[in-house]
């Protein structure tokens, strides 16, 4: 592909839409915009649309030849009759439908049988629970439903349409789609009897297309590609290769890599996605990531830059200090009631400095028992790129290797997301000519520095321990 094309990628997250303006040839930024989204855990589409037209302003597209949509994951969006939002969407971090999980898991006969079936073990994040949740607490609603899709899909749909309900395209990937429950990985196809099973009838679901397949051309003549999850274009931006793992820190944390089969964990803790190019997305998340930092700065009476000084002055293991950072409760384990929790608490450890060092390390335990679980599952862990908000902060830098415990890269700081929709983007423009690979776009990055002594292993020991203690996992 020449240089010099234009293609877009948005990423539509819990918190806002981001909008990258890219080289199709080399991925090169441009051009960028953003808008917020509104707080909560379940939210009006509308809003979502708001912040692309938001985003999209002052001539941001303006010679932009193709598009695509990254979303956060699991989110469900129903849809009536017309085509029309039917009520407002159950976003991955409502966890009112936990007990609606369990009920699924108990009822086709436990996690294994889910783990057969589509890879994943329903929780209170993933969308077949939600559906469930739906119809025996909402039934009137609900019996107003013809179609579920996900945020990205009715994102693509409204560019498809200009905003217009009921007119675009209602397509999606294989990607999103394996996050929902009833979307098979090894299969490549729909569970539609899992979907009756959850919401006690039949309902209307994207069509899937191939990773780099146009989904249609928008009325201002953009080449519209399938879009996909947030975590999987991530994967996508980041160029992942085998052995490259992420752990991303944002509102979630996650931790995933590629994988040439895909996986079926009965445990339920790595959800057997696929990811964005036809091969597969092993991942296990955590509800606290970032957010543990920005709590614990607020508590200590100080900023982001006043947490990292405290942290970066304590020594490593915090003087025993451990926090199990469940602030939101928890998807990984499956505690979506626990609390936060502070142990080996002393006179003499009872310090700012302390605090601040254990809420780095509690943070990064729990994502650390992410990369055992990939481990496994068969996946290769040979090195971590730390991305996210959260990986900006030098003291999660420093602490991260030694917790983690293998070699740390961090990516330039940039919105991966949104650049793996854009990847993706110029993917499906430069498919018109049969490309059968997304475009190589290069990713500059640098080692993350920090002690990897032994000191890791007794933090995530102490770690371990209280977890037990506390919740029994």
């Amino acid at each position: 592909m020449s240089g010099g094309r234009l293609v877009a990628g948005v990423d539509s997250s819990t918190q806002s839409t981001k909008v990258l303006v890219c080289d199709a040839g080399t991925g090169e930024v441009l051009r960028e915009g953003r808008a917020s989204h509104p707080d909560g855990t379940e939210v009006d589409p509308a809003a979502w649309w708001a912040a692309y037209e938001q985003a999209t302003a002052g001539g941001l597209l303006e010679g932009v030849e193709a598009i695509a949509v990254a979303g956060q994951q699991h989110g469900m969006v129903t849809l009536d009759e017309s085509g029309a939002v039917a009520r407002k969407a159950l976003l991955w971090n409502d966890t009112r439908s936990s007990d609606a999980a369990a009920d699924l898991v108990d009822e086709l006969g436990g996690p294994q049988a889910w783990a057969d079936a589509v890879g994943t073990v329903p929780l209170a994040s993933i969308t077949v629970a939600k559906l469930r949740w739906f119809a025996e607490h909402e039934p009137e609603q609900a019996d107003r439903v013809r179609d579920v899709v996900l945020p990205h899909d009715w994102l693509t749909a409204q560019i498809l349409g200009d905003g217009r309900p009921g007119v675009g395209r209602i397509v999606t990937d294989r990607g999103d789609a394996s996050g929902t429950g009833y979307w098979s990985p090894s299969e490549g196809a729909y569970r539609h009897d899992l979907l009756r099973r959850a919401f006690g009838r039949d309902l209307g679901v994207p069509e899937v297309l191939a990773p780099h397949e146009v989904a249609g051309t928008s009325p201002g003549g953009l080449v519209v590609a399938p879009g996909t999850g947030d975590n999987m274009a991530a994967a996508l931006g980041l160029g992942l290769g085998p052995g490259d793992v992420v752990v991303s820190l944002g509102t979630s944390g996650t931790v995933f890599g590629v994988a040439e089969v895909p996986t079926a964990d009965p445990t339920g803790v790595v959800a057997g996605f696929a990811d964005a190019t036809g091969r597969f997305l092993p991942l296990v998340c955590t509800l606290n990531a970032a957010r543990v930092l920005t709590a614990t700065a607020a508590a200590l009476g100080t900023d982001l830059e006043g947490f990292e000084r405290l942290a970066s002055a304590a020594e490593p293991g915090a003087s025993g200090l451990t926090l199990l950072p469940y602030l939101d409760g928890e998807r990984t384990p499956d505690l979506p009631g626990a609390t936060g929790t502070v142990g080996g608490l002393t006179r003499t450890n009872m310090s700012p400095e302390n605090i601040a060092r254990a809420a780095v390390e509690g943070m990064l335990c729990g994502l650390a028992d992410g990369l055992d679980a990939l481990r496994d599952n068969g996946v290769p862990v040979d090195r971590v790129l730390l991305i996210g908000g959260g990986a900006r902060s030098a003291a999660v830098q420093s602490v991260a290797r030694g917790v983690l415990g293998v070699p740390v890269a961090v990516p330039t700081p940039g919105e991966y997301v949104a650049l793996g929709a854009a990847r993706q983007a110029a993917w499906a423009l430069a498919g018109r000519q049969e490309a059968d690979e997304p475009p190589q776009w290069a990713v500059r990055e640098t080692g993350a520095s920090g002690d990897p002594g032994h000191w890791g292993r007794e933090v995530r020991e102490r770690y371990a321990s209280l977890r037990t203690r506390m919740h029994g996992v």
